[in-house]
């Protein structure tokens, strides 16, 4: 079992090195509520590389008057932190795309094909976790419309669904795919988050899991997770693709946002 890792290793805590990629996270310097600065980033990756990843694909907020980024914006932020991990002569590879809140200014980019793509034409979406986007299912279509395929965030965390389980399954059958927080499987977001997810993932519907790490207090978090839970056991009933965006990364490395 992946969580029973020999603590006097040389690498004790990479019980999460068979994700390789971390899809989902906010290690972007001083663009939305995640990393304030790049030697916060830098402390992040590292510590994200200890617990056995190795790739990382950033994705900002873009959420209209809260954290209107742009791909302009998100690239100066990536080329700014891929500089410093060069500097310090990490060899570790960030890609940059976009976490985008269904509201009208995903609108405008969906319009405009100007959304921020996820290595293999994946694009993230959320939700506020206030009340439900009456546009979710529009949104998916026009998404999938413009030829990309799109990922609804941490669905655990929406709680006016945990009522109705049967909302998931009307979202994947509409063709979005789920991605898990890894923080869900604790009690780090509460017991109803845990709940649901561990239902979910019982029932295979993740297809995709990110740290969404935004600041020190997630990475002690995700550190003591990783430690503490046997992860690869807990995520074998759901089809993770991590791995294979591998193959996808591999296409864009010169660049930083397709689309």
């Amino acid at each position: 079992m992946f969580g029973t890792t020999n603590k006097s290793s040389i690498r004790p805590l990479a019980q999460l090195e068979f994700l390789e990629v971390d899809m989902h996270n906010h290690l972007l310097p001083g663009i939305d509520d995640g990393s304030t600065s790049v030697q916060n980033s830098l402390t992040y990756i590292d510590g994200l590389q200890r617990l056995g990843l190795k790739k990382f694909i950033c994705t900002p907020h873009i959420m209209a008057g809260v954290h209107p980024n742009s791909k302009s914006s998100i690239e100066e932020a990536h080329s700014n932190l891929e500089s410093s991990l060069k500097n310090i002569g990490s060899k570790v590879e960030i890609f940059a795309a976009a976490e985008h809140m269904i509201d009208d200014g995903l609108s405008d980019l969906v319009r405009d094909n100007e959304l921020c793509i996820i290595p293999g034409g994946y694009v993230l979406i959320e939700m506020s976790y206030l009340s439900e986007a009456k546009a979710l299912f529009h949104t998916i279509l026009a998404i999938q419309k413009l030829g990309y395929k799109p990922i609804l965030a941490h669905p655990e965390r929406y709680n006016y669904y945990h009522g109705n389980f049967n909302i998931y399954k009307q979202i994947k059958d509409a063709g979005c795919l789920l991605q898990l927080n890894l923080l869900s499987i604790s009690r780090y977001y509460g017991v109803d988050v845990k709940a649901i997810a561990m239902t979910l993932l019982k029932s295979g519907m993740y297809d995709f899991v990110g740290t969404d790490l935004h600041h020190e207090k997630h990475l002690k978090a995700l550190t003591d997770i990783a430690e503490k839970y046997p992860v690869r056991e807990m995520l074998k009933t759901s089809p993770i693709l991590n791995q294979s965006l591998l193959d996808h990364i591999s296409d864009v490395k010169s660049q930083h946002i397709a689309g």
